[in-house]
């Protein structure tokens, strides 16, 4: 088993985000919605994500954007962010323990629940943009 440690530096972020978009990318469910959008653009994906975890998790503030905007459109549904949150929890757990750990499982959750109201939001109203 690997050891864990707590996430304070950038090459954690960037440990998590590689680990987690590798299973993603070979997921049964997941891996053709996100390999079919970002076909030619992972390393431009996975710098946006390493941006995004190093400023909610290490609070150093390198991301400035909407992470909701680009899933507005996506073909997903409840089971996606079950299984997302799935590889998302055993990245974590496989690599990391202690209070980021936790809070990375928290916020994961919180985006999910966002997501996915505002994607079930989005597509009863599709005239009606919600940011």
């Amino acid at each position: 088993m690997q050891d864990t440690k707590e996430i304070t530096t950038m090459d954690d972020i960037r440990l998590l985000v590689d680990t987690f978009y590798g299973r993603i990318r070979e997921h049964a469910l997941l891996g053709p919605i996100f390999n079919g959008i970002l076909e030619g653009r992972w390393p431009a994906h996975l710098e946006k994500m390493y941006r995004f975890w190093q400023t909610v998790l290490l609070q150093e503030h390198t991301y400035y954007g909407s992470p909701f905007l680009p899933h507005a459109k996506l073909p997903v549904q409840q089971e996606h962010f079950d299984a997302w949150l799935q590889l998302w929890y055993a990245t974590i757990d496989e690599y990391f323990e202690g209070e980021k750990a936790r809070e990375a499982k928290w916020r994961g959750d919180k985006m999910a629940i966002m997501f996915l109201s505002k994607i079930n939001y989005y597509n009863s109203n599709p005239g009606t943009p919600l940011l």
